[in-house]
């Protein structure tokens, strides 16, 4: 069991340096090829972040183990809203004021009822995992959109801008060369895929010893690890006073779970899946998004607000659910 845990522990603290360093470098090409910082922050940015998902969830179904990919979607998502803005807001309080991020609440909402649409017959399909890639183009291209009507702030005063934009672009190296950031491309990528295969590796057998599904471990210790990249980008976008990013990262890998690390499964392994995933899963997340939405969103023309008592909630939130999967399981 040591062995197994020790392997996990690797995995996660490689994967988190491999996931850093896949980011930067896309992020730092698009730059160089003249590609707008908001453009690349609700993309590429968002893309990366949820890599370690992706691969994970790849490497899982390759190995026949689909169903820890479809509880990593889930967890990470439930774990990205529960434990990382709340862990976020608890430290440094929130406050959103980009309209942008008011136009990814629905879309994040679409997504949800569209995945589930296809989940809700407990069987996830290569047709459902193409029609969730197909989904991913659709997101991105929309995402894409709004990047290009959107301009970045002036000054502070500015009050026809996005802060968004501004916030990225103080974000994305500026000093990279374009081959030291392809050589950082591939690295991260070479990193996460190796840094998988040990994850799941342990992963898989301490599910096996403790006798927990892997549907549980998927959402769990798996979700936990997959999601440090978010936690670490959150925590320090929210210190150094880029609130609009810290939600943002999140709202982006949600999506992108729901639609790209979820098709994994179904493009490599397609197959039936626990109930379990309709009826406490996905309710809780959808619960977990619903509130942040009633805080981040702001209604009536004011901004978005996460203090540190909703903060607070959304911990409680979380550790009531991984109670509850306990006792379950």
């Amino acid at each position: 069991m040591a062995v197994y845990l020790l392997a996990i522990a690797a995995g996660f603290a490689a994967l988190l340096w491999g996931a850093d360093r896949f980011v930067v470098g896309s992020a730092t090409t698009a730059r160089n090829l003249g590609v707008s910082p908001l453009i690349i922050g609700l993309t590429i940015v968002g893309f990366g972040t949820s890599a370690p998902e992706m691969v994970v969830s790849a490497i899982a179904a390759w190995q026949g183990n689909p169903v820890m990919g479809i509880g990593n979607a889930l967890g990470s998502n439930i774990t990205n809203i529960a434990l990382v803005l709340g862990l976020t807001a608890l430290i440094t309080p929130l406050r959103v004021h980009s309209d942008t991020l008011k136009r990814e609440f629905p879309l994040l909402f679409i997504v949800m009822l569209f995945a589930l649409l296809l989940l809700l017959d407990g069987n996830l399909s290569r047709v459902d995992g193409i029609l969730l890639i197909a989904g991913l183009v659709l997101q991105t291209l929309y995402m894409v959109v709004i990047g290009l009507r959107t301009r970045k702030c002036e000054s502070p005063e500015d009050r026809s801008c996005d802060p968004l934009a501004s916030e990225f672009e103080m974000e994305i190296p500026a000093d990279m060369s374009t081959p030291a950031a392809l050589a950082w491309i591939v690295t991260g990528a070479a990193v996460l895929l190796a840094s998988s295969r040990v994850l799941v590796w342990g992963a898989v057998h301490v599910a096996t010893a403790l006798g927990i599904s892997d549907l549980v471990i998927g959402l769990t210790i798996v979700a936990l690890g997959t999601s440090l990249p978010e936690l670490a980008a959150s925590v320090m976008s929210a210190v150094k006073g880029e609130h609009d990013i810290a939600i943002g990262n999140v709202l982006g890998s949600n999506m992108y779970n729901l639609l790209a690390v979820m098709a994994m499964p179904g493009l490599i392994r397609p197959g039936a899946f626990e109930g379990e995933v309709i009826y406490r899963d996905y309710p809780v997340m959808a619960g977990a998004t619903l509130m942040l939405s009633v805080t981040a969103y702001g209604f009536r023309g004011r901004a978005g607000h996460i203090s540190r008592r909703e903060g607070a909630t959304l911990l409680v939130f979380y550790a009531a659910y991984i109670a509850f999967l306990y006792y379950t399981s």
